[in-house]
């Protein structure tokens, strides 16, 4: 007779094989109900997992999983995602962890590798990005029971720990010291609008405007690319009463809005004043260096990683906030011209 498998089992019960191996590894992610029907058809059909195969599957599989719902070219022009990998990877190398990345193309794809990895015991627990407010994925992983830190605010990360920074705070500071320069029209061009960290960004940047008496500022939403970036400073500086600052979500961006100006002939820092968020080499090579908010993006995929790991030795984790990025003044940042008011 033909030995049962694991796909005879999830045909007869009618479920998936990801909830059988739930079932049959004493894992979360299977009603109770469901693991009682599971567990009567594989003992109808007399299947008997092979001995050293339940041994491999109750070992640890020493990987930790990442997915990011980016584009795969974000990873070779992104420097935020380069630094926290390089973090990230200098303390899973100390423990003998590897790291699994994969690029998703939506929501229901990333949800997906996460179920598979964990039926198939691939990974010992996932670090999440790009958080939303009620954010599925956060309830997924909660259910499933894996392992798991958010690398985001605590707003958005529900029950799961987060390692975040206070991005409100950067942006005051940020808006603060443009209006110290006589910087009276500042814009914004912010990252993907759903994300969490951006509404806390534009809450923030709304807030001190008004707390400072700025009635002409405005917040342009853009994926983080350069041509993102470019669109939206083409905009903002075609307009009759342009800005005389403008702070970008990302240094892409950032890069981006410099060389627009430089082709609309409108002078950085005299006419036109500009701050990165997220400092990169890259904003320090440029002619004028990038005045941007700076913050150590490896110490903080350090702290991931470590979190990660003693949540999965089972140890108790608290969420932990690591330091705001704070501001780094380079030439493109100036005093207003009283000509350029």
């Amino acid at each position: 007779m033909k030995r049962p498998t694991i796909a005879d089992i999830a045909r007869e019960a009618g479920v998936s094989k990801g909830a059988v191996s739930y079932a049959l590894n004493g894992r979360p992610g299977v009603s109770p109900a469901t693991r009682e029907r599971i567990l009567e058809v594989a003992g109808r059909l007399n299947f008997h997992a092979d001995s050293n195969a339940r041994a491999l599957a109750g070992a640890k599989a020493r990987v930790v999983g990442l997915t990011l719902q980016r584009p795969p070219s974000t990873l070779g022009v992104e420097p935020f995602f380069m630094e926290l990998i390089s973090g990230l990877e200098l303390e899973l190398s100390r423990q003998s962890y590897a790291l699994l990345l994969q690029m998703a193309s939506g929501r229901d794809e990333e949800l997906a590798f996460y179920r598979r990895w964990f039926a198939e015991g691939r990974v010992d627990g996932v670090l999440v990005c790009d958080v939303r407010t009620g954010d599925p994925r956060v309830a997924a992983l909660e259910e499933l029971g894996v392992p798991a830190i958010v690398i985001g605010p605590p707003d958005a990360s529900g029950g799961l720990p987060c390692v975040w920074s206070d991005d409100a705070q950067s942006m005051v500071e940020a808006v603060e010291y443009l209006a110290a320069l006589g910087h009276r029209r500042i814009a914004r061009v912010g990252g993907i609008a759903e994300f969490a960290h951006t509404a806390i960004r534009t809450a923030a940047f709304t807030e001190v405007a008004a707390r400072l008496g700025l009635t002409e500022t405005t917040t342009i939403p853009a994926d983080y690319s350069g041509e993102s970036g470019a669109r939206a400073t083409r905009r903002l500086l075609s307009t009759p009463d342009r800005p005389t600052a403008i702070i970008y979500d990302n240094d892409i961006m950032a890069v981006a809005g410099l060389t627009v100006a430089h082709e609309l002939g409108i002078s950085v820092p005299g006419q036109l004043s500009i701050i990165a968020w997220d400092d990169s080499p890259v904003c320090r090579l440029l002619h004028p260096p990038l005045t941007a908010l700076t913050r150590d993006i490896g110490a903080y995929g350090v702290r991931a990683a470590h979190l990660l790991l003693a949540a999965i030795a089972g140890e108790p984790v608290a969420s932990t906030h690591g330091a705001p990025a704070h501001l780094s003044p380079r030439g493109s940042t100036a005093r207003l011209q009283p000509t350029t008011a």
